[in-house]
């Protein structure tokens, strides 16, 4: 039997591509182990989908800034480091996937110990601290971005991100039936990805008398985001989140304004949607979200628009300006390998899994 241990968590950026590998990992004939926090999102999401044994471990954050949980945080690692050394012993993986976040870190190293390979992905422009820590430990550096894998150097890999085959069998029409939209205008959606994003909320909300005459806007504005005072608003459409309606949504739109998360990045290429990307501020995070987007508008797949630049007025002309220019932005997109990686990230997982 093939087994195969997979790891990531902390956000859902680090958990879906390892949710895409699952289904054909399966279908392989794989049996399927995940190492994760006791209480990290990543939990819920692999439990949920069952066939795959979930093995919880103590996990402690690498922070680079001041915080008390720093005196503490360093023996949750070394005790993760001991429980996925002994996990992996047991299970005895062919190989093992590391996605990212800093649950990963323990496992990596347990796998090296036990001289079992290790794939890393990473989604972002530039590594992030979990991956940078475990590039040592690995066989290769799969990237979503060509930039990345290039100053990663000898071992990076451009591979692009796993992404749900489920997201390529959407339908336009049961997608305008399911938003109450009709086909005599363009579609805009608008996704600020898990959480919604409350500055794209409300810049896009004074810009709805500017944008709804010409546009029918599917606006995903997070969880509790919901704004009850624009029900009624014409051809517009709000939801918190989607789940099994997403690829009809994304085969309804004709172009999108979204935030520069690379999983969304790496649907929108796969999809060919011409864009406006809004990155969260580098105050808000490590300005990855910034560095993915210019990528994106440097090779011609998307607009940018700054968040501190970003009024109801500069939205809509910026979106209208996204929709005149969608067929250079969907011709320079069908040029690029596919953003989805699956075929790519399966093809090394068979190559470096330890198999006798």
């Amino acid at each position: 039997m093939k087994r195969i241990v997979l790891t990531g968590g902390g956000t859902a950026g680090h958990v879906t591509p390892n949710i895409a590998l699952i289904r054909p990992l399966l279908k392989e004939g794989w049996e399927i182990h995940y190492i994760g926090s006791n209480d990290g999102m990543e939990r819920a999401l692999i439990e949920e989908i069952g066939s795959v044994a979930y093995h919880p471990i103590s996990v402690g954050k690498l922070r680079r800034y001041a915080d008390v949980k720093n005196l503490t945080d360093p023996f949750r690692v070394v005790a993760g480091i001991d429980q996925s050394r002994r996990i992996i012993g047991k299970i005895k993986p062919n190989i093992v996937f590391a996605k990212g976040g800093f649950v990963s870190v323990p496992v990596v190293y347990a796998a090296s110990m036990h001289r079992v390979p290790v794939l890393i992905h990473e989604s972002d422009f530039t590594p992030g601290l979990a991956n940078r820590l475990s590039k040592p430990f690995a066989k290769r550096v799969l990237c979503t971005f060509p930039e990345a894998a290039e100053a990663i150097g000898k071992k990076g890999t451009y591979a692009g991100t796993p992404l749900r085959p489920e997201l390529f069998r959407g339908k336009r029409d049961v997608g305008l039936k399911l938003f109450k939209f009709s086909d005599d205008r363009p579609v805009l959606m608008v996704i600020g990805g898990s959480s919604g994003a409350q500055a794209i909320n409300h810049a896009l909300r004074k810009a709805l008398p500017m944008l709804c005459g010409s546009f029918q806007i599917l606006h995903v504005c997070g969880k509790g985001n919901v704004d009850s005072s624009f029900d009624g608003t014409p051809r517009y459409c709000q939801r918190e989140y989607l789940n099994e309606e997403l690829p009809h949504a994304y085969a309804a739109a004709d172009i999108m304004l979204s935030r520069a998360g690379s999983n969304t990045l790496s649907e929108i290429l796969a999809l060919n949607k011409p864009s406006l990307l809004v990155p969260y501020p580098k105050g808000a995070g490590r300005g990855d979200q910034i560095l993915n987007a210019r990528s994106f508008e440097q090779r011609g797949f998307a607009k940018v628009l700054m968040q501190e630049d970003m009024t109801g007025d500069v939205l809509a002309k910026l979106i209208v300006d996204v929709y005149k220019n969608r067929g250079s932005l969907i011709e320079a997109m069908e040029k690029e390998p596919s953003g989805d990686g699956l075929a790519e990230v399966l093809k090394y997982i068979h190559q470096y899994a330890k198999i006798k």
